[in-house]
This record gives structure tokens, sequence and C-alpha cells, in this order.
């Protein structure tokens, strides 16, 4: 099974199979609107802004199991990141990343990279590289700024 086996639900509850994003350089980010973490939306969106245009996407995934920091519907939450951050990259609709409920596609994630002290993620604004093949080539904790992982970025779109 591949990331492109996935299906998940954008922010309005429709299908959407990841195979759309074959060929593509993807950050997929647990995030949410009430966090400390909360402002890397500003570096999430710079870096859509340096390389949306170049086989990168950010799929951005709000996550309320952590400290219910990401309350209020799909709508809500994006009306907050484009009005207080000018979001223009893909959210989703809020999943589970962790547990029972989790979405298939963390569940898919985390396996192919465990690492930071287990398979569970941690804390909101946790990211992973995915490459255009469609191999995690890197899980990243919430500490890690979307800044720091340009020149990873870079060199997976072939910069």
């Amino acid at each position: 099974m591949s990331i492109y086996d996935l299906t998940v639900k954008d922010a309005k509850g429709n299908d959407v199979s990841l195979s759309e994003y074959k060929g593509k350089v993807l950050m997929i980010v647990n995030t949410a609107t009430g966090c400390g973490f909360t402002p890397q939306y500003s570096g999430l969106q710079d870096l859509y802004e340096k390389y949306g245009g170049k086989d990168f996407e950010i799929l951005d995934f709000p996550c309320n199991q952590f400290g219910n920091q990401a309350p209020g519907t799909a709508e809500e939450i994006g009306s907050f990141c484009t009005g207080r951050f000018g979001i223009t990259f893909k959210q989703f609709a809020k999943v589970d990343v962790n547990g029972e409920n989790e979405s298939p596609l963390f569940t898919w994630l985390k396996k192919q990279k465990s690492g930071l002290g287990g398979s569970k993620i941690k804390w909101n604004f946790s990211k992973f590289l995915v490459n255009k093949n469609g191999e995690v080539a890197g899980r990243y904790g919430s500490a890690k700024t979307p800044e720091a992982l340009d020149k990873e970025i870079a060199k997976l779109i072939g910069e």
C-alpha cells in the first residue's frame, strides 16, 4: 500500500484521493489554531509561496486531540487561518492522529517513520515530508519550524 492508495476528506467533507498528488513533494502537518505553535502557519505559508508552483504541496490537517487546541468547525478554522495568516494551501477535515479513530493517513505515515519517541504523534504541528515517489523522507516534531525544512524541501523538489 502506498500513500496514493489513501483517500482523505477535504474541509468541506468531500473525498480527495491522495493519488492527485503523485509526483509532488508533500508536507503533511497536523495543526491547531489555539496552540503555542500556531504562529508556524506563517512559516508554512512562506514555504508554500516559495515552492508551491514547483511540485510542492502542504496538506493541513487540523487536529483537536492535544489540549482541545483546534476547536470549531472546518469553516471557523479556515476563516481563522486565512484571516490571520493568509494561508492559501489546502486544508482538510479535522482528524485524529493517534488512537482508535486516527486517520488512516496518519497511521500510514507513522508506520513509515516512527521515531521521535515512538510511533505516536506527540503534539500539534508535527510534520512529515513525502518525496515525489510517495515515500516518507522525514518526520519532524512541533519544535522544528517550517523554515528549518527549507533546504530539505529544495533538495526533494530538485532545486
